[in-house]
Parts: C-alpha cells; sequence; structure tokens
C-alpha cells in the first residue's frame, strides 16, 4: 500500500474580520526551502478582491479615525502580550518558509514585538505643537490626524518584522491598512494576523491579501488607497514610488542595497570577525543590511582575511530550525541560481574565490549555498556592483581611508554601512562623510531601534518619510494647523 502524502496548509484572505476560504482563486506553492517539500498553497487575490478589501478598509476607517487614541492602543496592548506568548510559534513558522536559522527568526520576532511596544506610544507621538498669542488674541496650535487607508507591500526576507515597521504605526495613528505580504513566506504574516484577530482589532481595520502583481497595481491604483509602503528590490522599489506617486499617493519605496563594511589596521579583529560574518552571512545574506563588500584599509588586509576564511569555515551550513546551525539554506531555487550564478560571474572576471559556496552540499534536497569569499575584487566587477541577496562576499583592498570613503560614496545604494576601528578620529571622519542613511561603528548590521528611522538613501529609497520611528508617525498623519480667536 502506498502511503498518501500529507496534505498541505492553504493560506487565504483575512478580511474586514473574516477569514476566507480560498475559493476558485489560482493558488501557488509554498516550499520549506531545507527540505524543497511543498508545505503550504497560497491563494492569489484577484484586482475584484483588492476592490473588496479596500471599501472594507475605508468603511472601518471612518469609524476607527474617530476612536480615542488610547482606546485604539488596547488591541495592540494585547498583542503585544499575545506575540510574547506565542513567540517561539512564530519564529519555527518563519524558519520553516524562509529558511533562517531558529536564533534568527527569534530575534527578529523580537524586532517585530518592539515595533509594536512604540506604536503603543501613540498618545504621546501624536501631539501637535501649541502657542497662545501668536498674534494679538490669537493662539495656534497644531494636531495630526490619520490619512485613510494605508497599504503595506513586504519582502521575502522578514515576514515577522518588516510589515510591523508599518501597520502597528498605521493603525495606532487611526488608519485602516491592507498587507500585502510576499507569496514566497505568506504564513507567518498569516499566524501573526491570526493573533492580531484573537486581540479584538474591530473589523476592517487590519486585512491581509496574498498575490502577485495583480494586486500590486490593484493597490497602487486604487483611488481609495491613501498611502503605500514597499520594501523588496530597488527596480520594484523604484516602480512603486513612481506608479503610487503618480496617482498622488505617499510612498515609502525601500529598495536594495550593496553595503560596505571598512576595516582599518587598528580594529580589534576577533571582534570584528565576529561581526562581518554576521552580517554577510547571517540570514544567508538575504537581507538588505547584510555586508556584501569588505573594505580593509592598508595593513588590515592579510591578518583579517587570514581569520576571516577561518572562521567562517566553522560555519555549520544545514536545515535552519536544527540548533547549532549557522546559516541556513536560500529561500527558493531559483534565488539559491541566482546567487550561484553571480559565483560563476565573479570566477569568469577574475575575482579570487577565497571560499566557493558552490561546493557546500548539505545531506538534503534543500536551496543550500556555503558562504562565498571573493578576494582581488576590482570596484567594476559585477558582484561589486549588483546586489547579490546571497551569502557572497566581494573584498575590495584600498590603502587609505579617503580611498574608502570614495570607493562607497560612488556606489549608487546608500542603505549602510559600518567602519570597524579604535581610532575616534577615524569613526567620526568616516560617519560624518560617507553616504549612507544608516552608519555603524564597529556594528556589523546597522539597524536602527523601533524609534528610530530606516533611512536608507540614493537608490535604497524612494520617499521622504522612512519607516518607523518618528518618520512613521509623519507619514501616516497629516498635520493641520489651527489658529484661534475668542471675541
Amino acid at each position: 500500500m502506498i502511503a498518501s502524502q500529507p496534505s498541505v496548509e492553504t493560506v487565504s484572505f483575512y478580511i474586514n474580520g473574516q477569514w476566507e476560504s480560498t475559493g476558485n482563486r489560482k493558488l501557488a506553492s509554498v516550499t520549506n526551502p531545507a527540505t524543497g517539500v511543498e508545505i503550504a498553497q497560497v491563494a492569489y487575490a484577484t484586482a475584484e478582491d483588492v476592490d473588496r478589501v479596500v471599501k472594507a478598509a475605508h468603511a472601518a476607517y471612518l469609524k476607527w479615525r474617530d476612536v480615542p487614541v488610547v482606546e485604539r492602543m488596547q488591541p495592540l496592548y494585547r498583542y503585544k502580550m499575545l506575540l510574547e506568548k506565542h513567540h517561539n510559534e512564530l519564529a519555527s513558522a518563519l524558519t520553516t518558509e524562509n529558511g533562517k536559522t531558529i536564533d534568527d527568526a527569534r530575534a527578529e520576532v523580537r524586532r517585530a514585538i518592539q515595533m509594536v511596544e512604540v506604536a503603543c506610544g501613540m498618545p504621546s507621538l501624536m501631539m501637535g505643537d501649541s502657542l497662545n498669542d501668536v498674534s494679538s488674541g490669537i493662539d495656534s496650535h497644531t494636531i495630526r490626524q490619520p490619512i485613510g487607508v494605508c497599504a503595506g507591500i513586504t519582502p521575502f526576507n522578514f515576514p515577522a518584522m518588516v510589515p510591523m515597521w508599518m501597520w502597528p504605526f498605521a493603525i495606532a495613528a487611526g488608519n485602516a491598512f491592507i498587507l500585502k505580504p510576499s507569496e514566497k513566506v505568506p504564513m507567518t504574516p498569516t499566524l501573526a494576523t491570526k493573533f492580531l484577530d484573537e486581540a479584538g482589532l474591530p473589523a476592517g481595520v487590519f486585512n491581509l491579501i496574498h498575490g502577485d502583481k495583480i494586486a500590486v497595481d490593484a493597490l497602487l491604483h486604487h483611488p481609495l488607497v491613501r498611502a503605500v509602503s514597499f520594501v523588496g528590490s530597488t527596480p520594484v522599489a523604484r516602480y512603486i514610488y513612481k506608479t503610487a506617486a503618480a496617482e498622488g499617493k505617499r510612498v515609502q519605496a525601500l529598495g536594495g542595497a550593496k553595503n560596505h563594511l571598512v576595516v582599518m589596521p587598528d580594529a580589534n579583529l576577533p571582534k570584528t570577525v565576529e561581526n562581518i560574518i554576521s552580517s554577510a552571512f547571517g540570514a544567508a545574506g538575504e537581507r538588505c543590511l547584510a555586508g556584501s563588500v569588505l573594505v580593509p584599509v592598508g595593513d588590515a588586509a592579510e591578518p583579517l582575511l587570514k581569520l576571516l576564511v577561518e572562521k567562517v569555515n566553522e560555519v555549520r551550513v544545514g536545515d535552519g530550525i536544527q540548533e547549532g546551525v549557522g546559516m541556513g539554506p536560500l529561500v527558493t531555487k531559483e534565488h539559491r541560481d541566482r546567487v550561484a550564478g553571480y559565483i560563476d560571474k565573479g570566477v569568469q572576471e577574475g575575482a579570487k574565490p577565497l571560499l566557493d559556496g558552490r561546493a557546500s552540499k548539505p545531506a538534503s534536497d534543500g536551496f543550500f549555498l556555503g558562504p562565498t569569499i571573493f578576494d582581488g575584487v576590482k570596484p567594476e566587477m559585477t558582484i561589486a556592483r549588483d546586489e547579490i541577496f546571497g551569502p557572497v562576499l566581494s573584498v575590495i583592498r584600498v590603502p587609505t581611508l579617503e580611498d574608502a570613503i570614495a570607493l562607497v560614496n560612488s556606489a549608487p545604494f546608500g542603505n549602510a554601512t559600518s567602519i570597524f576601528t579604535s581610532s575616534g578620529k577615524a569613526a567620526r571622519d568616516y560617519s560624518a562623510r560617507v553616504e549612507a542613511g544608516m552608519v555603524g561603528v564597529n556594528v556589523g548590521v546597522a539597524a536602527p531601534m523601533a524609534f528610530f528611522p530606516f533611512a536608507g538613501w540614493k537608490n535604497s529609497f524612494f520617499g521622504d518619510l522612512h519607516a518607523h520611528g518618528k518618520d512613521a508617525v509623519m507619514f501616516y498623519t497629516e498635520q493641520k494647523v489651527l489658529m484661534t480667536r475668542w471675541f
């Protein structure tokens, strides 16, 4: 007798406080990247679905905006406690569909919870300014009001955290929200939404749909959607920004990156190497803050690379759900093959592989690729220019800090960068002159906390107000100035 295949989960929508069946909609496969096995099927929204969810969100917004801000916080307080209670469950779901290690997943969920915590401060964050007697008998003050229906389009690499860069701030400010996460990882945001439903948020204030470009375009063009938040690649970010802005919407579109890690000769090598490995190979390099270009300055190169190769060889590659694994698989076979193609390109263009991830073959059918380090990389090479979004680190040696700054500033991206040094002067000069929105000093991943903005520059960001922090409060609200005189 042939054993039956286990049934896979079907993932659909949460609209106006109700979970919907997949119906006869188009379905796409979701796989566990560590095994290559299908674990779910996700429904794709049609343009009609989008129109329906936007109208439901708008109707909910008209009521939610009038709820006192302190009352709007109550479901978020309950939600925060549910996230704490189900922290490990959410992290496990994340690892299963994304592939990152369980430790990385737990850290991501922790960051997501921090976003909710900060959004719970909206009674203070939305406060305006006031001044009496701006003129004879006239007082003036400002208030912030919600703007309407907001949409979020989020990527595969942080399915728990990135959505919470957006919607907690939006709904705390009195808006309604529609989340369209990556179709590659729909299970984590769906589980997070189940906890939100349990927290008792009124129907229609938060809605979840899945889909592809059809759903995205319907959101971008819908007249009732007032603001769009996006995180993903630069070409798509540029498209989102141009399309939504042309429709008169507010847009914050976070794009790609090519982040440089500069190492001075006086850096603490053991600590520096530890941070480089975490930055370049954590989450299999699939993050927009990953260090992907290592820039040793002067005499730093030889001892740095020797220790780096030694320590990277100790990183265990395997199924991220297993404790002790240092790097998991890439998210899909197609993406793994794309990153492997960049390694091929690096060899063809003359870079020297100190470690070749193509040789890493864990005992499974997952989408694995080991850490790769290229030395002798030139700035004009493909692997030095393109966002690879995988565990590939390119080494460009420079003689001076001036050369390092010039190299970083010549890049089209400006997301993040870090310098490793014991010199306060070098750190200060670098931080002041480098053209990137987030700068780390002896920090491998310069990720801001929830109460600071995620401040990419150049082709890493399209818009004016960044994600989370005070920028999020301004992005999801309109400011109104009142002039008052009493006779």
